[in-house]
């Protein structure tokens, strides 16, 4: 472990050991060494497990809760360790040189100057915040851990001595507050707690980092003198939020509460805004001597003197001959008015207010001073650009089903039923929002289950019994089965006979977007068939926008997790099937990867630009060319593997009895007591795996640590093509060649990586299945040892350094909690008649789920 990451986590574990000792006494503190010093010992080899489990059986159950506290909050406080000690990282990365990964990077390899032009002409990145419960952290919790954060940055700062000695000694009762905050929620999240949730990383870090974003940009286009010229750089992020619009399979998701949900973004946004444009006015004390004011600029002055008279001499008075800056802090008033909805002073729309910063920025270069025209100014401007009055991009996602069943009852002309109301009801509101913040605000509308373009067509049918009402609508179809993602391209075609959708192709410029699920196709079938399945999919919408002429967007509906299409998200780009990207990304940010990538503003910059990077490579003909001649030599190699990892998969979960079986081994039902968030665990009341959510179904697995989702049945494909073993070569030049390949073993041996044998097994036996469980583990070795084959790595993540070693020293604390779990486990499986002894069991199990998703920093 590098040193400085040694000393933060010996700080920080140190006062959280005192702080054990101030509550419950030595002996909580020596409980806690003893089981951590076990559970190293078996990782070792040195203590069966079964001796490890004896002593969790052998404390009171309130104990064993306080011990598993101990082993949460150390996790939480050794991500936060890891955390800074990444941005430690990035800081020594800057030397000036160019970093691998970056926007520099990418724009350095793209020689081609008009190609790169028009990349950037085109670029889009399109991260979409979405509800799914995969934060198992409370809002309390994270914001503890942020203000430990904070203290934790004063003291890296080398302060002074007393400064120390203060900021340790509140670091000490900031932990303290950590330890005795309830780690999970006592009440269920409703879909609005979701949206401010999310607003807390608008408000710490997004809003802010998006400028520096473009700001790397336009100094790798154009060099060093950024800020003194108009910028080369456009901006291309554009947020989206299924936060209060996604009412697929929750109920609590209204009309209403999608109106209020874009208020709240609209009161953060203008907010910020109003904050930012007052600060940079009270900064810009340029004389009107030394930087004479535009025509321009002196008619705005008068037209504000004009309407706001008794405002305007107030500004002149407290700012003499300091045009520009009496006329910012006139804008940050109206900005406010707009937040207050003050008709007399609001702007009507976001294009008004750029108008008016324009006029400031064109003064300024005008009088000579391009640093400030082109500097905090630009950065306002790009602001605006990016967020409007909106924030993000809210979109409307809907079950098919039931748009087909409020149509029906509209054509039968009886009564409507309540759920048809609502869906007419928010198809209002989607027009009043598009009313109050323009079009841009709210538009999408994804049709999850898409069947056939009728699916479509009853959407923009039912938005046309609004009349005038009628919002303007882009209705995306979403394909989540293998069925559904490969009849895309006939359902696309049934959508170009549809009268508003060729309008709205005419409109946008023959843009369209598709969805593409990747949670619900894993689940259907594996992760090595539902990968190639996607790319498939890919593949055939690319040459079908290409016969159309239809600028294509693919919507990548991938989850954290690597069961559900997580993963690095710069080399998932850049396995892209060739022709896909374009340019264009746009993919959902879910849960706990929210606060994992835009968390901290380094983190979050750094993750934007590998992101833009990889999308300005994978557009290109080198990349692209690359990867098209390795799919051709390779892909009936890869067909062969996904079909009998396929096989290998259905024939798991098909077995009878397999949905009790999983529901026994696992914390599955117990889950939905976390209260992570609004929705619930399946679509349906029924218990049928078909039913059960894509997330609930990664993270009961993960908890397993078998990790099933992400590798089952690769080992049996694997091993279908090179004689279980014997014959690998193909299968390295596959690895080597394609970067598809590549991607989907790296991302299985991450996978195993963070799975235990040992431990799984122990789960596994709980559904007295002994050949269910054997079935699993054969296929775990069976993996295994392939993937390590085909990579050539003695062991599992041999070329990922930091990563194999955090996940190495996480995995006994795990064990931990792990063998904390399967006590209660256990013991509710065989059944508590005394109810206080199994509210206990319940809050041990259910505070070890908690610590098992910190400690592996994955959810669903």
């Amino acid at each position: 472990m590098p040193e400085p990451l040694r000393n933060d986590v010996r700080l920080l574990g140190g006062m959280l050991g005192d702080g054990l000792v101030e509550y419950g006494g030595q002996g909580l503190l020596d409980d806690v060494e003893r089981l951590r010093h076990a559970v190293i010992a078996a990782r070792r080899g040195e203590l069966p497990g079964d001796e490890v489990a004896a002593i969790v059986d052998g404390w009171s159950l309130e104990r064993a809760e306080e011990v598993a506290r101990a082993f949460t909050v150390y996790f939480h406080l050794t991500n936060l360790a890891e955390e800074h000690h990444r941005i430690r990282t990035l800081r020594e990365r800057d030397t000036g040189e160019t970093v691998p990964g970056s926007v520099a990077a990418a724009v350095a390899e793209i020689p081609d100057d008009k190609l790169l032009a028009g990349l950037i002409d085109g670029l889009e990145f399109r991260p979409v915040f979405t509800a799914h419960p995969t934060e198992a952290r409370r809002r309390a919790v994270v914001t503890s851990i942020q203000r430990i954060s904070d203290l934790l940055t004063r003291l890296h700062a080398d302060p002074g001595a007393g400064e120390r000695d203060e900021t340790e000694r509140t670091l000490r009762e900031e932990i303290d507050v950590l330890w005795r905050t309830a780690l999970r929620r006592g009440t269920q999240m409703d879909p609005l707690d979701e949206v401010r949730t999310a607003m807390a990383a608008f408000d710490e870090t997004i809003f802010r980092v998006v400028p520096h974003v473009y700001r790397a940009l336009d100094r790798a286009l154009e060099g060093g003198d950024t800020g003194t010229r108009p910028p080369a750089a456009r901006p291309y992020l554009r947020f989206g939020s299924w936060i209060g619009g996604d009412r697929d399979g929750n109920p609590y998701v209204t009309a209403q509460v999608t109106r209020d949900a874009i208020m709240i973004q609209a009161e953060h946004v203008l907010s910020a805004l109003e904050t930012t444009c007052a600060r940079i006015g009270r900064e810009l004390t340029v004389h009107e001597s030394t930087t004479p004011p535009s025509a321009a600029l002196r008619n705005a002055l008068a037209a504000a003197r004009t309407a706001q008279p008794s405002r305007s001499r107030r500004m002149a008075k407290r700012s003499p001959g300091e045009p520009h800056r009496q006329f910012l802090l006139y804008v940050a008033a109206r900005i406010a008015a707009t937040r207050d909805r003050d008709a007399d002073l609001a702007y009507a729309s976001p294009d008004d207010l750029l108008a008016d910063l324009r006029i400031v920025q064109e003064s300024l270069a005008a009088a000579g001073a391009k640093r400030q025209a082109y500097g905090r100014v630009q950065h306002l401007i790009w602001q605006v650009e990016t967020f409007g009055f909106h924030l993000a991009e809210l979109e409307i996602r809907q079950h098919s089903e039931l748009h087909a069943q409020a149509l029906a009852e509209i054509r039968a002309g009886g009564e409507r039923s309540e759920m048809t109301e609502e869906i007419l009801e928010t198809l209002r509101v989607v027009a009043w929002i598009q009313q109050r913040f323009g079009v841009r605000a709210c538009h999408r509308y994804i049709v999850s289950f898409t069947r056939s373009a009728d699916d479509i067509a009853n959407v923009h049918e039912l938005a046309a019994t609004l009349g005038e009402q009628a919002p303007v609508l882009d209705v995306i179809p979403l394909f989540e089965t293998g069925e559904d993602l490969d009849n895309a391209p006939a359902v696309l075609d049934g959508m170009l006979d549809i009268p508003a959708v060729r309008r709205r192709l005419d409109d946008t410029g023959r843009r369209l977007e598709v969805m593409l699920g990747y949670s619900d196709s894993a689940k259907q079938l594996g992760p090595a068939s539902a990968t190639l399945r996607l790319y498939d999919a890919q593949e055939a919408l690319t040459a079908w926008a290409s016969r159309h002429g239809v600028t294509l967007t693919l919507f990548h509906g991938r989850g954290g997790s690597l069961g559900r299409g997580g993963g690095p998200a710069n080399r998932a780009i850049l396995a892209q099937a060739p022709g896909s990207v374009g340019g264009r990304f746009k993919v959902t940010e879910q849960g706990e990867v929210i606060f994992a990538r835009y968390g901290h503003p380094e983190i979050a910059k750094r993750h934007v630009e590998q992101v833009t990077s990889a999308v300005l490579l994978a557009s290109t003909d080198a990349v692209q060319d690359r990867a098209r001649e390795a799919a051709a030599r390779y892909r009936p190699l890869a067909d062969r593997i996904g079909a009998a990892a396929q096989t290998a998969f259905r024939s798991l979960i098909e077995t009878d009895g397999f949905a009790t079986w999983f529901a026994r081994v696992s914390p599955l039902e117990e889950i939905s007591e976390l209260r992570i968030g609004s929705r619930p665990a399946r679509r349906k009341a029924a218990r049928g795996l078909e039913d059960l959510r894509a997330i609930p179904w990664v993270f009961a697995w993960t908890q397993t640590r078998v990790n099933l989702p992400g590798w089952y049945g690769l080992g049996s494909g694997l091993a279908a093509v090179s004689d279980d073993g014997r014959d690998l070569t193909a299968l390295r030049e596959a690895y080597e060649a394609w970067p598809l390949f590549n991607t989907l073993l790296d991302n299985a041996e991450m996978s195993l990586a963070k799975s235990d044998r040992a431990i799984a097994e122990r789960y596994l036996a709980l559904g007295e299945r002994p050949e269910l469980s054997a079935t699993v583990l054969a296929e775990y070795d069976r993996t295994r040892s392939l993937v390590l084959a085909v990579t050539g790595h003695e062991r599992l993540l041999e070329n990922r350094r930091v990563l194999s070693r955090a996940v190495e020293l996480r995995n006994p604390y795990v064990d931990a909690l792990s063998h904390l779990q399967l006590r209660a486990l256990k013991a509710l499986r065989a059944g508590v008649a005394d109810e206080d002894e199994r509210a206990h069991l319940e809050e041990l199990l259910l505070l070890s789920v908690n610590g098992v998703a910190a400690g592996l920093q994955n959810t669903g």
